[in-house]
């Protein structure tokens, strides 16, 4: 497996959707992870039956291109890390160059750069878009790779049906992808609390990325409406990134930092106890100015099954979604106004909002669940392979 978010040490707070898969695929594969080095990670470890090998791309104290917020946050706010690029590439090929044995097959996550790695390592591969790389990097030359990395591939898939639609129209004259998303632990981690009370009528959560797709700046602006209705209300955002100050400093002109928790990165083991004691969960998502949007948003997912009630954003790839659960609260995240009254509406009776949340449970088992996806993966692997 190429990729370039990956988990730096058990329990680590960035995305691990791609472990989460890789450990479900040893009993059928001997998985190997190249992924990039960062300060304070192994170069060479097992997680879990997977073998881990991060590569150095650049001087320790240079380690920054992925880490808190993504490569692409990354080099929009300090073009510089740019210059990286060249060596995250060069050295992610040369050490993945050392598992390229003859029955080797490579799973790409994202098109660029990990998809363009694959293509250069000349191994049947199966590439993964999980959105920024579709949605940005839309110049003449990216979209030439996209399409030469995508030709390449034996398979290729996409997380949500919104994300297939824009590869048919930009590249489907090379390759029509599958859906298929990544999972989520929703047998023994992200399961509802077994006493209903423990849920609070007041505390609206947030979790994710401080990154400018997530909409959490609107969330923030929402919060003096429903403050005006629920004086009791409070705010807790879970996650770390780029935007973080700029979203305290946004609190404080407001004049609701009182009401508003910056809890910081959590590892996942944790999150579920969040989840279960929100009233609501706020997700504000929205299309960034460089085009970059989710791509399907598995915090949704969590949350749901947790029996959490949902107010996302109106980004396509929600529809996967609130397709299995209509209990759903769809708004423009960027809608301050209608954000407020979608959150207002499921305060108004909290207990509601909750058992209508756990009737759409069994459906996002089926599709979510860790265990539907692994197998759905494997086998396709599997099919490259052949």
């Amino acid at each position: 497996m190429l990729a370039s978010t990956y988990p730096r040490w058990r329990d680590d707070p960035e995305p691990g959707f791609v472990h989460e898969l890789a450990r479900r695929l040893v009993d059928r594969f001997d998985v190997v992870a190249v992924v990039p080095h960062a300060p304070g990670a192994a170069v060479d470890e097992r997680m879990d039956g997977v073998r881990v090998v991060r590569y150095r791309y650049a001087p320790a104290a240079l380690e920054t291109l992925v880490q808190g917020g993504g490569m692409m946050t990354h080099v929009r706010r300090s073009p510089w890390k740019w210059l990286l690029v060249p060596g995250f590439l060069a050295m992610q090929w040369v050490v993945a160059r050392r598992f390229r044995t003859a029955d080797a097959v490579v799973h790409a996550h994202w098109i660029i750069p990990q998809g363009l790695v694959a293509r250069l390592l000349r191994k049947p591969y199966l590439v993964t878009s999980h959105g920024a790389d579709l949605f940005t990097l839309t110049g003449t030359l990216p979209t030439r790779i996209k399409a030469f990395v995508l030709a390449g591939a034996a398979k290729a898939t996409v997380v949500s049906a919104a994300m297939a639609s824009v590869v048919r129209a930009s590249f489907g004259h090379v390759r029509t992808p599958s859906v298929r998303s990544m999972g989520v632990d929703l047998s023994d981690r992200f399961t509802p609390a077994l006493a209903p009370e423990t849920r609070t009528t007041g505390e609206l959560l947030f979790v994710g990325r401080l990154v400018e797709k997530k909409g959490v700046r609107f969330l923030i602006e929402a919060l003096p409406t429903v403050l005006a209705r629920y004086p009791h209300a409070t705010l807790s955002i879970v996650g770390g990134g780029p935007l973080e100050r700029e979203l305290q400093a946004l609190a404080q002109r407001l004049g609701i930092a009182a009401n508003v928790t910056f809890v910081g990165a959590v590892a996942q083991a944790a999150l579920p106890a969040y989840y279960r004691r929100a009233a609501l969960c706020v997700l504000p998502f929205v299309r960034s100015a460089s085009g970059d949007q989710e791509g399907l948003g598995l915090t949704a997912v969590e949350a749901l099954g947790c029996g959490c009630p949902l107010v996302v954003g109106a980004v396509p790839a929600v529809k996967d979604v609130v397709d299995i659960a209509p209990s759903v609260r769809v708004v423009d995240g960027d809608d301050v106004a209608a954000l407020a009254e979608a959150c207002c509406s499921l305060l108004d009776n909290v207990e509601r909002s909750s058992a209508a949340v756990l009737r759409n449970r069994p459906g996002l088992v089926g599709r979510f669940d860790w265990a539907s996806v692994a197998d759905d993966y494997a086998a396709m692997l599997d099919e490259v392979g052949q």
